[in-house]
């Protein structure tokens, strides 16, 4: 289940990353041959990025694809290397917390005050409030279902971290 909400979200951020090359293009053709342009484009644009980015980290984080510095650790056993992979997993879930409240705070407080950005749509400000915190929350997700399973194959016996020619073969 898990899985299919998080390609729904990956799907999203890809009809995101669409809109903002459809939206860009558009504004830029519409100022260069009619004078004119799109209404509101900055802060569509600007939800839009909101979307693109924090939408797949879901996936991103199954796929251990975050950007990593690995060279000093590459060097270290198996052993070690799995427990620096949890260890910086459930780093991960406390970074992500604080990140989680906050979005909470703000979805919250925009759709109490009924805020909205000033331009000539009159755009609501929660959409985009929401999209953060629904993209968090599941990156959030991921990291402790990882670090759950991960824990499980370290106590089984297994390793995490696969062998960099194994790794190499698979790409």
């Amino acid at each position: 289940m898990l899985r299919r909400v998080e390609k729904l979200l990956l799907d999203l951020a890809v009809v995101a990353v669409v809109g903002l090359g459809v939206l860009i293009t558009g504004s830029v053709f519409l100022r260069a041959a009619f004078n004119s342009g799109i209404p509101d484009t900055i802060v569509i644009v600007r939800e839009l990025m909101v979307a693109a980015i924090v939408l797949p980290l879901a996936v991103a984080t199954l796929d251990r694809a975050h950007i990593v510095v690995e060279f000093v650790s590459k060097m270290m056993p198996l052993r070690v290397q799995d427990w620096l992979l949890v260890g910086g997993s459930a780093f991960g879930l406390f970074a992500l917390s604080p990140l989680i409240y906050a979005g909470w705070r703000e979805v919250a407080h925009t759709v109490d005050s009924g805020a909205f950005f000033f331009g000539q749509l009159n755009l609501p400000k929660w959409p985009g409030r929401v999209v953060f915190l629904v993209g968090i929350s599941f990156c959030w997700l991921r990291l402790l279902l990882m670090v759950i399973g991960d824990l499980r194959t370290i106590r089984a016996g297994g390793s995490v971290v696969s062998p960099a020619h194994e790794h190499e073969e698979s790409v």
